[in-house]
């Protein structure tokens, strides 16, 4: 059978990795037996789910904060755009309070519904 690792500590913030060697050395027998064997296999299929859904869940909230900066981003270039050209051309001055109030909603609801807790 392979060394597999598995994790023994749970309750560390930095958690003891184990082979299967070490775990069963005072009995390495056990490792023959079906019912152990069974388990093992149990343990490192449940192991790649949680390493997965860890990926996933990191990888969606980070797609998701790049998006939300990118929309504020662009939303701070076309203030400054409007500003410049009011400056420039005497156009109405930007409505600074409700582009404020409007990037506030966007940033709090975007959080709500990726379930980002700021």
């Amino acid at each position: 059978m392979a060394t597999r690792h598995y994790w023994i500590n749970k309750t560390s913030k930095s958690p003891d990795m184990k082979s299967t060697r070490e775990i069963f050395k005072t009995n390495p027998s056990l490792l023959e037996e079906p019912e152990v064997a069974g388990l093992l296999e149990y343990c490192e299929q449940l192991q790649d789910e949680i390493v997965e859904f860890k990926f996933q869940k990191t990888n969606n909230k980070e797609l998701a904060m790049l998006d939300m900066l990118k929309e504020v981003i662009k939303g701070c270039n076309a203030i400054e755009k409007e500003q410049a050209e009011h400056e420039r051309f005497g156009f109405d001055a930007p409505a600074y309070q409700e582009t404020i109030s409007n990037l506030k909603r966007y940033i709090l609801k975007r959080c709500q519904d990726e379930k980002i807790y700021l």
